[in-house]
């Protein structure tokens, strides 16, 4: 039977930028399960995998504005190095934030300037290119 909206799948994927690095991959684990077209995982990928079947595998390309969107230029902000770990004052560390509703939200160090640091709110794959290579594993 053909994947379609409502479906109820699993599967299996590596998930690769375009330069090659590898950036996440559930291969040899437990598969992911989501409900095809509920807004479960990002757009481009939920779209693509209508009418596979079980164990199709095949290769996906996302644009960023069918993953997680452009790299939006109000999300950098600039802050005082003082409540920022000493380890992580340098451009390129990744840090662990809340924000006002108490969500947990990873962030960027930018660039570090005399006693002040830009931050970098946007996903940290926000502005790029997904490769995925997926296969169905489960589907109900």
């Amino acid at each position: 039977m053909a994947i379609k909206a409502g479906s109820t799948i699993g599967i299996e994927y590596t998930l690769t930028l375009e330069d090659g690095s590898q950036v996440d991959s559930n291969v040899g684990g437990e598969a992911l399960r989501f409900q095809q077209g509920a807004g479960q995982i990002i757009p481009g990928l939920d779209k693509e995998l209508i009418g596979m079947q079980l164990d199709e595998a095949k290769q996906v390309r996302v644009s960023p504005e069918e993953g997680y969107g452009g790299v939006d230029p109000d999300a950098f902000t600039e802050v005082p190095l003082d409540p920022l770990p000493e380890d992580a004052r340098k451009p390129g560390m990744e840090l662990m934030a809340r924000d006002d509703q108490g969500q947990v939200q990873q962030l960027r160090v930018e660039k570090v300037e005399g006693e002040k640091a830009t931050l970098d709110l946007n996903h940290p794959l926000a502005g790029k290119t997904l490769i995925f290579d997926v296969k169905i594993l489960e589907d109900e």
